[in-house]
């Protein structure tokens, strides 16, 4: 157990009895339950309880209530290598100051003072009185999955991670363990809840096996166990109203458990939850109701309702808003009430009445609920789990906040609720950075949060905190020789800018600004990188700060007090880390560590000797490079190899060995090649395609280093080096270390920091599972031996804690280390807990006249520019300057010219005409005006070129326009106004309809292709099959024509093969003499089958009258009501998705083309309006010019002429020209909005260019008057010359003159009635046929709005049929199947009920056969035989063998099966027989091989024969029984399938038609509009119209019609049925009377028939068995193929004797020859011995003295060839290793 400081101490009570005590407290029980053992397996998600439930009388232990264990016992201690001389105690637990805010649930109150949280390895119990820690540390550790209180508080259990973790129970508040439950689960406990009475335990596990246990913690005993999903679980939790159910969820789904009870036992059985047509979301809240409901948060924010496992209703706030922005974490119901739990920071209160009842109003599910009441927490608040405890009598809340506070809230929601209270805040998130002050005990530590925060870690208190936008990085304290007083650090941000920050104890200044003891200060802020700042290093002078970054560049400042930039290097990859050289080192450098394996040394910058002003980019800055070259695969493949050898040469030792110990024994060794078995090729080697990443890495010496990497290369720590060789590509260089030392257990936990102790006596490694190990350095260097002993210790989470820095104090007392969980933890380095008494951390004084600076300004736009980028802004804009000065000087000097030129010009036009120049006299060169237009034209050009894509834009997006909005549309919504009243008429606005409805199916063309081929592939083949003809008849003719010799010998072999030819035709004759008898009976057997199957059947059915019953079961119609509940929907009225759709169609159709017809019609008189308007303005202009030469008191007003209005010509809308596009572009310049910008830009233009042009509406009226002016210039050419002549002649008129005048004057008082009475005849006629269009257009109106209901019906008809479809579909493809299986069933049936007749036949003949020998044998005996006893017991004898056994009971069998039938012929067969057991008990009485005494011997051979073919017969009669049974036995099982196939066609036929019911009640449920005129109404009531129709019936007047005048036509065929009957009757009884004379007559006929047989036969003879009779033609056959065979082995014989004759006296003469060569050889031989001889002799005193000089020799050249081929063959191995590496990509 951990502890904190002293004044923090909490020490715990003695431990409980050891063992001895535990034993004594254990009492033997009998139980009716017990722990589950073996191995669980998951059955449909339930698990039955173990074999202690079903044997109660089984006799187990019980712990004692008073039992606990010791905790000393159960911790997890440091891990130490043996004899490594490191103590166990190197580091004690000082203090936590983190907080794991993003772990769910991490929050528990035990009572008002104690709140619990888990950090890492430990369980952290809080004092919020003093804010003193305990700890309870994890008995594995492998960290801790949850923590869980007991209802009562008394206990709290703990469940950890880890292989097969435990689950502890500890009690509260003395920290004792007091039950451990074991092997809950594989991996890790992630949840777990306490029943509601707290006897029961639940716990979930992780991956792999994700495992629910319902546990009797307090005897430690698994209950129940199952798989909860197969994916992670967040939560499970018992109801709290129902013992029995459970509830889990997780990602992507909820499940609901129930414990039942089962035959079988106890069981988990799990529902998992349908989310239906509801998105599926991960739940991490939820909360039973006591009415077994469940409801649930969602991702999104909405609550979800389930109700048995299905989602009743979605629940959101009103206007279709979340419930809470973002995930609902928990849900809580406390005191009848619901409160939810975002993630969004609120807390809401919702009426539990309401929700419970809560149901969905319409098809999306929805239901819109406003919360009671609503508290939020506070900005930046996001809120996962709330714990309730009392406090004083009232309940307040502790709230987790994940963005890392701790909240302690009030929901009483009264006017004396208090405000929220945030207890303790914390990092959120894991650290990024960590680091300790040079002088004094502070900490600083930033993370993501944007937090950078203070600590005293030897109070163990935060001192203060400062909030930035961006999250923290990278920090690092400002060394003893930067800053003396150790106040300075720097900040490194995720947004490339880094802060120097100041810590200062505010008490020392004249004015306290603050009420802390530590306060920060921001003294300057950089932003030197465009990416996240991830390393800070000062040099070891602490003249240079250098900052590394994720944009791969590494910057230097000038450590003063401005921090001025030096410059900046790029690098390779992004950095890592950053170290400069120690100062045993001469030279100061730079080692860069980037993360995609390359590590670079540079020196350290001098300030000022690089030239900065146009970028501080440092290019001649000297770069050493390292590219890292995976070498752990080859490292693997020596240690293999060696491994291999050492086997080797053990087993080689081994034998030796045995060897030895035989020769020992006098046991005599035989040497025996031994076969080596096959080794297993060596593993190539392998280079990962992406670099491992370099995690952390240190300087050994000047110019080398160590590494330490993850991924595939882990496991080693890399010692490297700089090459001299700086030549080469970085990017190409492939270096490798020059020594490795493997890590222990590091292949998959590779160490992430490595830090040194000042004195170097310990190297600290923080690994990736959050442990830290410690290595003891005696010796400076590092080494295999000095790295192999080490002390390990799991502080953080060891999934996702890795260790991020480790730091120790500056006096190497305390160690910190800080990790991925946001955890943070402070060490005792083997120093005594006494010391920290007098020790204190100083907080530095502030600087002076800091209280009268201005406050640092802070970059507080993350997207402002870097160093670099504003060095290159400002070049850049010096740049811009000095352009802009030249361009001023050149505009300068053209304006000076131009004014120069202009005074020419004035002096020019002073002087006199014949002195002044020409205007092109001043022109120098017209060409360079040619050249200034060709560039305008050039420019012009390019303008277009540049515009061409935005004007294709704009035409491409007016097309879209048009296609969607006018291509689309068939008619607008046209209005015809009358002329002189207020009546109007408009048309259907239609859109055009789809091809869909008006495709056509025509006959696909590929057809005929197949076809075609069809017909050419059986020409192919008979051409293939003739030209194989001729190739054979080819080929016979060449064989007949080269082989002579055969044709000789058939020309000898005739008279054979006339014998068999003869022989052949008589068997033919006997078989077409058979076949004829055969065919006639078969012919007579057909023509009785016909007669018979003529014959009507008892139930036979005239044609006729089935087919009028189906005609009138068809047409007589059902008048059930639809709702009726035995009504069935007939077949033909069966409707489905697709008759719908076509009946939808087929009335849109309709509809629109009702809607077209009447729209032609109104755009016809719309035409027609156009033409009297244009006939009116005729008219008018027409009776202007009569009224001219009118007197003003004879004028009759002018009609005013019509004019259309804007809605009846609605695609002028669409014409326009460019004035109309003008003012469109004024009017848009003349809005507010910013869109008259377009002006200037190339859309503008193309916008404006883009359009084709049209006439504008002046245009076309003037277009229009000048069209009607032509057409009066003929109507009033009379009155204009009127008018002409009365002008130009003023002079008296004569009475002549005055007379024509009169009448002329009479005209056109006429013409202008008559042209008035035209005018209003054509408007009244207009106005006749817009009302006369009027009334029918409403009469169409009305119909369109009755095909719409209809159309709205049908369509939720559809709706519904497609909800019914797929159920429909399933049934109905069931039903296929069933009359499919029963389609093939039956021809197997029938086909089975033949071949058993076949049998039965079979048997009949072979019993005959039978009982034909037994009368043959009888007759042979003839009457009296002395011998016949005898001879009957040779026939009846029988033969004892194994397969007579087996066919006896295969009888025995077949006669169990067989029908009663078939029994009788068996016991007639065996009666005949007559052979039982004492028959062959007595036939072993006498001997039957010999013929007795006076016996003849034909007779005896007869009987023989006879009892052969009697043993064929009786074995040929069992063998068709046992097939006979079993294909009756088949017959049988085909039956009862067929028959469960047609019981479930049957009960599937029920099915679809109980579907089909509930389809039409789902139809009969829709409302159907049917409107009715007054007089259509004929239900009434007392006289009056009732107000309820639900009673009523809606039928059309033919419908109406049709039933009475059917009342009638049923009246007369219910007369006409009657009188057909009786006639009927009459004609049954006279062919009753027929049948029986018919029957009288047959019968004699037989009698007469058997009369003459037996007259002429003296029996009854079957004449077709006679007919039948012939000879046994296969035995014919037989013989003759037999002559065939013989003749052609005779011909064989001879050719081979031929043959082997021919190839003996090869050999004699092969053997002559070899014995003649024999010979030779010998003689050859014999010489050869006596050369020898001679040979020797004259050798033999010669080259004695080098004899012996000569074995050396030849020994020697024998043991040089015997290794050379060895070497020879171990080459060849080599190469072909080699090239077989090369192919696999090896090296």
């Amino acid at each position: 157990m951990e502890a904190a400081p002293e004044e923090n101490k909490t020490s715990l009570p003695e431990e409980s009895p050891a063992a001895e005590e535990k034993e004594e407290d254990v009492e033997q029980v009998e139980s009716d339950h017990g722990s589950v053992e073996g191995d669980f397996k998951e059955q449909d998600n339930s698990e039955e309880l173990s074999e202690a439930q079903t044997k109660p009388d089984q006799v187990e232990k019980k712990i004692s209530e008073t039992f606990f264990y010791n905790y000393e016992d159960i911790y997890s201690r440091p891990f130490v290598t043996e004899n490594s001389g490191i103590p166990v105690n190197l580091l004690t637990l000082k203090h936590s100051f983190g907080y794991d805010c993003t772990r769910r649930a991490n929050l528990l109150m035990m009572d008002s003072q104690t709140l619990l949280y888990i950090a890492g390895n430990y369980v952290v119990l809080l004092d919020l009185k003093t804010e003193s820690h305990r700890y309870v540390r994890s008995s594995g550790g492998g960290g801790i999955g949850f923590i869980l209180a007991h209802p009562t508080k008394q206990y709290f259990a703990v469940g950890e991670k880890g292989r097969k973790p435990n689950l502890i129970i500890y009690d509260y508040p003395s920290l004792r363990p007091y039950r451990i439950l074991r092997d809950g689960t594989e991996e890790a406990y992630v949840f777990g809840d306490f029943k509601h009475d707290g006897t029961l335990l639940a716990s979930v596990g992780s991956s792999p096996d994700y495992m629910l246990t319902i546990w009797d913690w307090k005897q430690e005993m698994i209950v129940l166990r199952s798989k909860a999903f197969s994916q992670d679980v967040y939560k499970v939790t018992f109801s709290a109203d129902n013992e029995e159910q459970l509830t889990t969820s997780g990602v992507g789904h909820i499940r609901f458990w129930k414990m039942a009870l089962t035959f079988t036992g106890l069981k988990l059985q799990g529902a998992l939850g349908r989310f239906g047509k509801t998105a599926v979301s991960d739940i991490i809240g939820y909360v039973e109701l006591p009415d077994g409901k469940v409801i649930s948060g969602t991702e999104w924010g909405n609550l979800l309702l389930w109700e048995g496992a299905l989602i009743k209703v979605e629940l959101c706030r009103g206007e279709r808003k979340p419930c809470h922005s973002g995930p609902v974490s928990q849900l809580i119901l406390e005191k009848g009430e619901l409160l939810t739990v975002g993630k969004d920071g609120f807390i809401r209160l919702w009426n539990f009445e309401t929700i419970d009842a809560a149901d969905s109003v319409d098809d999306t599910g929805l239901l819109e609920v406003e919360p009671m009441k609503e508290l939020h927490v506070g900005k930046n608040v996001s809120l996962s789990f709330m714990s309730k405890i009392h406090d004083s009598g009232q309940a307040f809340w502790y709230a987790q906040d994940n963005n890392g506070a701790i909240w302690k809230l009030d929901l009483s929601f009264s006017n004396m609720t208090q405000d929220p209270e945030c207890l303790f805040t914390f990092h959120s998130g894991r650290i990024e950075a960590i680091s300790v002050s040079p002088i004094t005990y502070l900490l600083a530590t930033t993370a993501l949060d944007g937090s950078v925060r203070i600590y005293d870690f030897i109070s163990d208190r935060q001192l203060s905190e400062m909030k930035f936008k961006q999250g923290g990085t990278a920090l690092t304290w400002a060394p003893r020789v930067v800053n003396p007083k150790g106040s300075l650090m720097i900040v490194g941000f995720e947004d490339g800018i880094f802060r120097i920050i100041e810590v200062y104890d505010p008490k020392g200044l004249p004015v306290i600004a603050g009420i802390g003891t530590a306060e920060l200060n921001l003294r300057k802020a950089l932003k030197p990188h465009a990416a996240a700042v991830t390393a800070l290093a000062y040099e070891r002078n602490g003249a240079v700060l250098a900052t590394g970054s994720k944009d791969k560049t590494v910057f230097f400042f000038a450590v003063e007090d401005e921090y001025e930039p030096i410059g900046f290097i790029c690098v390779p990859g992004p950095v890592q880390a950053l170290q400069w050289s120690p100062p045993s080192h001469a030279q100061s450098t730079l080692l860069i560590l980037c993360e995609n394996g390359f590590v670079l040394q540079v020196p350290a910058p001098v300030p000022g000797e690089h030239n900065t002003a146009s970028t501080y980019q440092l290019k001649n800055l000297p770069m050493q490079y390292f590219h890292f070259h995976s070498i752990k695969s080859r490292i693997k493949l020596e240690e293999e190899i060696a491994l291999r050898e050492k086997k080797r040469e053990e087993k080689e030792k081994a034998k030796l060995e045995w060897i030895r110990q035989q020769q020992e024994m006098g046991n005599k060794i035989e040497e025996e090649a031994e076969e080596e078995p096959k080794e297993e090729p060596l593993p190539p080697i392998y280079i990962p395609e992406e670099p491992s990443p370099i995690l952390c890495g240190f300087y050994s010496a000047p110019g080398k280093f160590w590494l330490s990497l993850g991924g595939y290369d882990s496991g080693f720590l890399y010692h490297c080096e700089f090459s001299h060789d700086d030549q080469e590509d970085p990017e190409d260089r492939k270096d490798e270390p020059f020594e490795v030392i493997p890590m222990e257990d590091t292949d998959n936990n590779p160490i992430h920091q490595i830090f040194f102790c000042t004195s170097r006596v310990w190297m600290f490694c923080g690994m990736q599972n959050g442990s830290l190990r410690a290595y003891s350095l005696q010796e400076k260097d590092l080494s295999a031996d000095t790295l192999k002993e080490y002390w390990s210790f799991s502080v953080h989470d060891n999934d996702y804690g890795q260790i991020r820095g480790i730091c120790s104090s500056y006096d190497d007392r305390f160690l910190i280390t800080c990790g991925g969980d946001g955890n943070i933890f402070t060490f005792n380095i083997l120093s005594p807990e006494d010391v920290q008494k007098e020790l204190k951390a100083k907080i530095p004084s502030p600087r002076s006249g800091l209280e009268k600076e201005k406050a640092a300004e802070d970059i507080e736009d993350s997207n402002t520019y870097n160093i670099e980028e504003v060095k290159q802004k400002q070049e850049h804009d010096r740049k811009m300057k000095e352009v802009e000065e030249k361009k001023q000087k050149k505009r300068e000097k053209l304006i000076a010219l131009r004014h120069e030129f202009l005074l020419l010009l004035q002096k020019n036009q002073k002087l006199p005409k014949h002195m002044q120049l020409h205007r092109e006299q001043f022109e120098m060169d017209r060409k360079i005006f040619e050249e200034l237009d060709r560039q305008t034209a050039q420019r012009i050009q390019l303008v277009q070129n540049e515009l061409a894509w935005e004007h294709e834009k704009h035409s491409i997006g007016l097309q879209k326009l048009r296609k969607q909005f006018r291509d689309s549309l068939e008619f607008d919504t046209v209005v015809v106004h009358a002329i002189q009243s207020n009546h109007q008429i408009s048309t259907y606005r239609l859109l055009v309809m789809s091809h869909k409805y008006y495709e056509g199916k025509e006959r696909p063309s590929w057809e005929r292709t197949v076809l075609k081929q069809a017909w050419k592939q059986p020409e192919k083949k008979q051409i293939s099959i003739e030209s194989k003809r001729m190739y054979r008849a080819n080929n016979g003719t060449r064989i007949s024509e080269g082989e002579e010799e055969i044709v000789e010998l058939t020309e000898v072999q005739k008279p054979t093969t006339r014998y068999i030819e003869s022989r052949r035709e008589k068997v033919r004759r006997s078989v077409e003499k058979s076949d004829k008898v055969k065919a006639k009976i078969l012919k007579r057997k057909a023509e009785w089958e016909e007669l018979y199957k003529s014959k009507p059947s008892d139930d036979y059915e005239s044609p006729k009258d089935v087919e009028e019953i189906k005609a009138a079961q068809e047409n007589i119609g059902c008048y059930k009501l639809k709702s009726a509940p035995n009504y069935r929907v007939p077949e033909q009225e069966l409707m489905n998705i697709e008759k719908k759709v076509t009946q939808l169609t087929s009335l849109e159709v309709l509809i629109h083309k009702r809607k077209v017809n009447m729209n032609k019609e109104i755009m016809s008189l719309r035409d027609l309006k156009v033409s009297v308007i244009e006939e009116i303005k005729c008219f008018v202009k027409e009776l202007k010019c009569i009224q001219a030469a009118l007197d003003l008191p004879e004028r009759l007003p002018l009609p005013l002429i019509p004019q259309l209005h804007p809605d009846e010509v609605p695609e002028k809308k669409f014409e326009y020209n460019t004035d109309i596009l003008l003012k469109f572009k004024e009017d848009q310049e003349a809005k507010p909005k910013p869109q008259g910008q377009l002006e200037g830009s190339p859309s503008y233009h193309s916008f404006r260019q883009g359009f084709l042009r049209a006439p504008s509406i002046k245009e076309a009226d003037s277009m229009t008057q000048a069209a009607g002016a032509h057409q009066m210039k003929t109507a009033s050419s009379v009155v204009t010359e009127q008018q002409r002549v009365s002008e130009t002649e003023k002079a008296e008129p004569t009475e002549i003159e005055l007379e024509i005048l009169k009448r002329e004057k009479i005209k056109n008082l006429y013409l202008q009635e008559t042209l008035i009475k035209k005018i209003n005849a054509l408007v009244i006629n207009f106005d006749a046929e817009l009302r006369f269009l009027r009334h029918k257009k409403l009469k169409l109106d009305v119909q369109m709005k009755n095909a719409e209901l209809r159309y709205v019906t049908w369509y939720q008809e559809l709706l519904i049929l497609k909800n019914f479809e797929k159920h429909e579909n399933l049934r109905r493809e069931r039903i296929t199947t069933l009359i499919g299986e029963q389609e093939a069933m039956q021809p197997k049936l029938n086909d089975c009920i033949a071949q058993i007749e076949d049998r039965k036949c079979e048997i009949i003949r072979l019993q005959e056969c039978e009982k034909a020998l037994y009368a043959n044998f009888q007759a042979s005996l003839g009457e009296n035989n002395e011998f016949a006893d005898f001879l009957t017991k040779v026939l009846m004898k029988k033969v004892k063998c194994v397969e007579k056994r087996e066919r006896e009971a295969g009888e025995e069998h077949v006669n169990e099966e067989q029908d009663e039938e078939d029994e009788n012929e068996e016991n007639d067969g065996e009666s005949s027989l007559g052979t039982d057991e004492n028959s062959v008990s007595e036939d072993e009485a006498f001997d039957d091989s010999v013929c007795p005494e006076n016996c003849s011997e034909a007779l005896f051979q007869n009987t023989i024969q006879l009892w052969q073919k009697r043993l064929e017969i009786e074995e040929a009669l069992a063998k068709e029984k046992k097939v006979a049974a079993n294909l009756r036995k088949k017959y049988n099982a085909l039956a009862k399938k067929a028959k469960e196939l047609e019981t479930s066609l049957d009960t599937a036929d029920r099915e679809l038609d109980t579907f089909q019911r509930e389809k039409q009640q789902r139809m009969n449920d829709l409302y159907v509009t049917v409107p009715l005129k007054l007089h259509q109404v004929e239900y009434l009531i007392n006289g009056e119209m009732p107000h309820d129709f639900s009673q009523a019936l809606v039928f059309t007047n033919q419908s109406l019609e049709y039933l009475q005048r059917r009342i009638v036509d049923l009246h007369k065929e219910k007369l006409m049925q009657r009188q057909i009957y009786k006639e009927a009757q009459e004609q049954h009884e006279q062919l009753i009377q027929d049948k029986k004379e018919m029957e009288i007559t047959i019968r004699q006929l037989e009698e007469k028939c058997n009369y003459l047989m037996m007259k002429k036969f003296g029996r009854l003879v079957d004449f077709e068995a006679v007919q039948s009779y012939s000879a046994n033609i296969r035995v014919e056959e037989l013989e003759v193929q037999i002559m065939e065979k013989e003749y052609e082995h005779s011909q064989e014989l001879k050719e081979w004797e031929k043959r082997i004759s021919h190839l003996q006296q090869q050999l004699m003469k092969l053997t002559k020859e070899n014995s003649s060569k024999l010979q030779q050889l010998n003689q050859f031989c014999f010489e050869k011995h006596q050369l020898e001889t001679k040979l020797a002799a004259l050798k033999n005193d010669t080259g004695i003295e080098f004899q012996h000089t000569r074995t050396t020799d030849i020994k020697e050249k024998a043991r040089l060839e015997s290794r050379l081929k060895r070497i020879a063959g171990d080459t060849a191995l080599l190469r072909q290793e080699i090239s077989l590496l090369n192919r696999k990509g090896g090296y």
